[in-house]
């Protein structure tokens, strides 16, 4: 069993001391911690699509499958490369360090930029989607200025739980994390042991011809294309570089147990939904969840899922925040923004960092971004890109470095890797042409942005209290 974060155990061979000074991050965190904040993001709304979105294109219990292992394959042949890179460069702030380091200050700006906006976009999306299950859940709560008030109040608590220490982040993220996976875990029995007249039904119904040729082959693409995104978070350690106790021996134990967990998880939730509906109420349904549900449990369905949502949800909002307010730190920390924002209190919280992530937070889930995040995006793939170029030259610049983890199979899985990320960047691109060009436009304004704010930082030293 993971240890906790909050147990005191004996230090493993190379183990650097806790860092308990004032005003800097503590050293506390331990491998439970990274598979809670891991989890804890990953498994969201992304879940309620993506199945209706897969099975639209590949209507076939078994290519529907196939495209969720294809999914953790890429994710498993990226983990190797992060693993190494989250172990030689162990900072807090994610992906932004080893795109700084390898690439130089820019690149690392866009990482850094693009990563934390969507961080505060997604908490802002999620934020906004619990107002609307729980508006349901409480028909109180049904206006929309409430449902709004209610994303903005899940915002501000979750930031305001966080900001007395970083225990008590973690505390709160293993907490909602165990219940997010209880909940689905009762779920999924209930679908296999409840469910056996839905599946009987189920069988019956004919099955659809699906696509053959190109169209098939397009086809995986986006449906792998889907899991990808619906994976993404399992790197969640690399954003706590700074905090995890022996970064070297246990980052890269939590990236592959994390990428595991969602894995198991994920083949759960998607073969109860299979066995209690047929495929042509799964394709391009987007609450097939919902639907499988109210299968299983009659009239109290819908309740019980958005009940199951509305949990699941805490973990995430408490993830992003913890997540985004590091690699804002991050870039402050290296003067890629105001100096000011790398205060950090007795209790390890960058409270500056915290207070400025949960209030664009909050400015999202009140406004209409749907094109920022759709922009963005395209900024996600382009991340992971820079992250395996960073690897090959990292490995060029620096053979002698200290490397507690090696990527296994480099340098063809690292080459496998970003091959497999240019193609879905060019699938991106060419299903949305419209916004790759805003996006280009936004990588284009953010040189001078980056040039104010790395000038305007650079005239005090950054101080941390």
């Amino acid at each position: 069993m993971p240890n906790s974060p909050a147990t005191d155990i004996a230090d493993p061979p190379g183990h650097l001391p806790y860092r308990k000074d004032k005003g800097k991050l503590l050293q506390i965190l331990g491998v439970g911690f990274g598979i809670a904040v891991a989890v804890g993001n990953s498994i969201s709304v992304g879940i309620v699509r993506t199945p209706g979105d897969i099975a639209a294109r590949l209507p076939n219990a078994w290519l529907f499958i196939a495209v969720w292992f294809g999914g953790a394959l890429y994710a498993l042949v990226s983990a190797f490369q992060l693993a190494e890179l989250g172990t030689l460069i162990p900072s807090s702030g994610g992906q932004y360090n080893f795109s700084r380091r390898a690439l130089g200050d820019y690149a690392g700006f866009v990482v850094g930029w693009s990563d934390w906006i969507s961080t505060c976009g997604t908490t802002g999306a999620v934020g906004i989607v619990f107002g609307e299950y729980s508006a349901h859940l409480f028909p109180i709560l049904s206006s929309a200025m409430r449902i709004k008030f209610t994303g903005v109040a899940v915002i501000v608590l979750f930031a305001l739980l966080q900001w007395k220490s970083v225990s008590m982040g973690s505390k709160v993220q293993s907490f909602t994390t165990l219940l997010k996976g209880l909940v689905f875990f009762v779920m999924v029995v209930a679908c296999f042991t409840m469910g056996r007249a839905a599946h009987a039904q189920a069988s019956a119904v004919p099955s659809i011809a699906f696509p053959t040729g190109a169209a098939l082959i397009t086809g995986l693409l986006l449906g792998m294309q889907a899991t990808i995104y619906t994976y993404d978070g399992w790197d969640g350690v690399i954003y706590f570089g700074d905090e995890i106790k022996n970064p070297g021996y246990l980052i890269p134990r939590a990236i592959f147990a994390s990428l595991a967990s969602l894995f198991v998880i994920y083949l759960m939730i998607n073969a109860a939904v299979l066995y209690v509906l047929p495929m042509n109420q799964i394709a391009g349904n987007d609450f097939s969840l919902g639907l499988a549900a109210q299968q299983v449990f009659g009239r109290y369905g819908d309740t019980v899922f958005r009940s199951i949502m509305v949990i699941a949800l805490f973990s995430s909002v408490n993830a992003l925040h913890l997540m985004g307010t590091r690699v804002l730190y991050a870039m402050s920390r290296d003067g890629l923004f105001f100096g000011q924002v790398t205060r950090v209190n007795k209790g390890g919280t960058p409270t500056a960092a915290l207070f400025l992530s949960a209030l664009v937070g909050v400015v999202f889930a009140i406004g209409k971004f749907e094109r920022v995040i759709a922009m963005l995006a395209f900024f996600f793939v382009t991340n992971y890109m820079l992250s395996f170029i960073s690897l090959f030259l990292l490995r060029s610049r620096e053979p002698q470095a200290d490397r507690p983890y090696r990527a296994w199979g480099y340098p063809w899985t690292t080459a496998l890797a970003l091959l497999g990320s240019v193609a879905f960047l060019v699938e991106a691109i060419r299903e949305d042409r419209a916004n790759s060009v805003l996006t280009l436009v936004a990588l284009a304004v953010s040189y001078p942005v980056y040039r104010v704010l790395k000038a305007v930082s650079s005239r005090k030293p950054s101080a941390s209290i």
